[in-house]
């Protein structure tokens, strides 16, 4: 039974235009309770969807079932987004309409090929197109623009965006790889207050590059890099355990929200303006602005009021943000992460340096050490965590945990070298003392792969690649399996070419 493809999107669209009219006066408690169950049912009818299209490709006969069912939810989700105040009718018919063009190519032979298991994103798409409104500054302190026309782009931030392209450019990316962890920590808070989460992006990749244990000469702290007095008037510091929940993102995002909506609200709603007070100090954005009220932080006698670091720091956090969500029109390829979240419960004694060298880094340039330590941010990167110790991680690092880091090889090398004591290599002794020699760590015995293997049931070639540590293209291009679907059959012998063990 194949997937329904054709449902057609004008009663969608009709519902879409009413919605278009509608009160649109702030949202109560109750109605952002509501928009968020919405987006949450959205979310998880998408996600089954998804399942569904990768059921149908294995030839399940419940997968077109559920594929149906899923849409209908969606439906379901939009025309009650209708009546809802404050819902973003225009991002549920997005993710609805990129759906529907997902089984569309499918059912064409098109899209979702077997994806290399050792990948880093398995659905997921840049973070600018899947955000519920990338410039949802459309709501922003009552103003109806979206941040392209909040900010001016000007030749200072044309060079902000070079300099992102040029030699910032590995900072950028590493910075979006980061907050593509710290995103679900971070970004509702911007949401509900109508922030726009390129504006949160920018910050973040100007003060810390998303990583979460950033400390600046000046005593600032953590992603968005607080001061330790401005971090107290706003909720953040020693929680009474020793922590400073200015490193925590989800206290530190709540405390950037407070902070930008006070400034905003007393220098006249211009995010370069507030934007200087957050890195220039918020007494000077007061008094440059009281002696020159309706001049923009642009004008030579505001520019010229503030220190060289801010009339840098502003353009360069909008440059961010522009490349945020304008990264197709700069040929930038942003980084794709799995960031789904996962528990990770230690069986034995383990640090996060230990789980670092363990984890490896297949698939991932820089490995996971950054992303656990921003998910745990209460943890050193040398504590010793006791067994039984639950972990903030993602799907990929607990299954590369289990795999990896529980017995074998790796994980005795892991234990091994986060163990080593320096001072032991030192010689103690007279002129004529015996030279030590540390001995030699053994180099793992690599089993050889065979030559073939006989496809049992219930596999795929994506588990067989898995179960020989090597890609599912490689397979598939070495036995001449075509995509999208990679289909093989129980008792088909395959070549595991480029497979490891």
């Amino acid at each position: 039974m194949p997937v329904r493809l054709s449902r057609s999107l004008a009663p969608l669209l009709v519902l879409l235009l009413a919605a278009v009219s509608a009160d649109a006066a702030a949202q109560s408690r109750r109605d952002r309770a509501a928009t968020e169950a919405l987006q949450q049912r959205m979310q998880e009818a998408e996600t089954r969807y998804r399942e569904a299209i990768v059921a149908i490709g294995n030839h399940d006969p419940e997968g077109a079932a559920h594929a149906d069912a899923a849409l209908e939810d969606m439906e379901d989700v939009v025309t009650a987004c209708v009546g809802q105040r404050g819902c973003s009718v225009t991002t549920m018919l997005t993710t609805y309409e990129r759906l529907l063009k997902l089984g569309a190519d499918i059912e064409g032979g098109e899209g979702l090929e077997e994806e290399d298991p050792d990948a880093e994103s398995h659905h997921a798409a840049a973070i600018a197109r899947d955000v519920p409104e990338a410039a949802r500054a459309a709501a922003l302190l009552g103003d109806e623009h979206d941040f392209d026309h909040m900010v001016q782009y000007n030749p200072a931030v044309q060079e902000g965006i070079r300099r992102w392209l040029t030699d910032m450019r590995d900072e950028f990316l590493t910075s979006h790889e980061n907050y593509q962890y710290l995103r679900r920590l971070m970004w509702p808070q911007y949401q509900r207050a109508g922030l726009p989460e390129a504006l949160l992006f920018g910050i973040l990749a100007k003060e810390s590059n998303g990583r979460v244990h950033s400390t600046s000469r000046a005593g600032a702290s953590g992603p968005m890099q607080f001061m330790y007095a401005t971090g107290r008037r706003f909720g953040l510091g020693e929680d009474g355990t020793g922590f400073d929940t200015r490193y925590d993102p989800y206290a530190a995002s709540a405390a950037s929200v407070a902070y930008l909506n006070e400034r905003m609200g007393e220098l006249n709603r211009n995010i370069e303006l507030a934007l200087a007070a957050y890195n220039g100090g918020e007494g000077r954005a007061r008094r440059v602005h009281r002696a020159n009220p309706g001049k923009s932080f642009w004008h030579v006698d505001v520019y010229n009021e503030f220190p060289p670091e801010t009339r840098d720091y502003v353009p360069m956090v909008i440059a961010a943000a522009w490349l945020f969500l304008h990264p197709d029109e700069y040929g930038l390829s942003l980084p794709k992460v799995d960031a789904r979240p996962a528990k990770l419960q230690l069986q034995q004694p383990a640090s996060i340096y230990q789980l670092t060298i363990c984890l490896g880094n297949r698939g991932v340039r820089d490995g996971y050490m950054r992303a656990l330590r921003n998910l745990n941010p209460r943890y050193r990167a040398d504590d010793m965590l006791p067994a039984g110790a639950v972990l903030d991680a993602t799907p990929k690092i607990a299954g590369l945990y289990r795999r990896h880091c529980v017995d074998g090889s790796r994980a005795r090398l892991a234990r091994e070298l986060v163990a080593s004591d320096p001072s032991r290599a030192i010689v103690r002794g007279g002129p004529d003392a015996p030279v030590v020699v540390a001995a030699a760590v053994p180099a793992p015995v690599q089993t050889a792969a065979p030559a073939t293997y006989r496809v049992q049931r219930g596999e795929t070639l994506s588990s067989i690649a898995r179960k020989f540590e090597c890609r599912a293209t490689e397979l598939a291009q070495a036995n001449g399996i075509r995509g999208p679907r990679y289909t093989i059959r129980p008792g088909q012998q395959i070549e595991l070419a480029g497979c490891a063990n």
